[in-house]
């Protein structure tokens, strides 16, 4: 009697729960995010019966404008977080057909620059801008076009920047464990790996920092006048040079424990 194959337990559970898929590699916030992300899925179900029922309730004379806002809001938020799901799992859509014919080690080092210099820095970018978005919302008290809508939409435009954040640590945490797979994933290591997302992001740090602390010292300068400043016009050369120096400094910390170890 000839022994049975073994099975291949990612490939057996990526139907049925694609979070499942490499889970020893997975870190904490890595879970986090699936799990929450498992848990929002089942608000499809609750779309597919809000959408049938509101196509039943337009077609005897009975519209629900709340009911056309809530689709909407369910939509929008759940394809949002399904964004960082798909990242963890790696089940998006692929167009590879140069990918597929790659060697491995460069399969990965197309993973790290796709993830850390195209995507990455997108996702960053959003983020920082849906929270202006958010918040211009929260401050108007913006509401439903309709009168018997689904009013306080502020709610639903404050949560995609942390959407938005959530699918930048997925992208982050994906990049990384690429680099982990053909380097010893070093501080300076993944600050290569992510260089532009990293200059952008200590760009926004540095910005929205120096703002704080111009407008606590001169509290009679509106915020306008402060991005106007001479100060404000160089963040970008900051950020730049703040994450060359921590790149270096960690690379030469890394090289000095290895040869004292050796």
């Amino acid at each position: 009697m000839s022994a049975q194959a073994p099975i291949d337990l990612d490939s057996s559970v990526a139907i049925t729960d694609p979070s499942l898929k490499n889970s020893h590699n997975q870190n904490r916030i890595d879970r986090v995010i699936l799990a929450f992300g498992n848990m929002t899925a089942w608000l499809f179900p609750v779309l597919v019966i809000a959408i049938c029922f509101q196509v039943i309730l337009r077609k005897s004379g009975h519209n629900q404008a709340w009911l056309d806002d809530a689709q909407w809001w369910m939509y929008g938020f759940i394809v949002t977080l399904a964004f960082s799901y798909a990242i963890l799992t790696e089940s998006h859509v692929r167009v590879d057909v140069l990918y597929q014919g790659f060697p491995r080690n460069r399969q990965i080092r197309t993973e790290i620059f796709g993830l850390g210099w195209l995507l990455l820095p997108f996702l960053i970018l959003m983020a920082d801008v849906m929270f202006q978005y958010g918040w211009t919302s929260f401050s108007a008290g913006e509401g439903s076009s309709s009168p018997n809508g689904l009013h306080h939409l502020y709610i639903l435009k404050l949560s995609l920047p942390v959407l938005f954040a959530i699918a930048a640590l997925a992208c982050g945490s994906m990049a990384y464990r690429n680099l982990r797979v053909i380097a010893q994933g070093h501080l300076y290591q993944m600050l290569i790996a992510i260089f532009p997302a990293a200059v952008f992001f200590a760009q926004r740090v540095i910005t929205y920092g120096l703002w704080w602390v111009l407008q606590l010292l001169n509290p009679d300068v509106s915020g306008a006048r402060i991005y106007k400043l001479p100060i404000m016009a160089h963040t970008e050369v900051y950020a730049f040079v703040l994450v060359v120096v921590i790149t270096l400094a960690s690379w030469i910390k890394t090289t000095v424990i290895q040869k004292s170890e050796v």
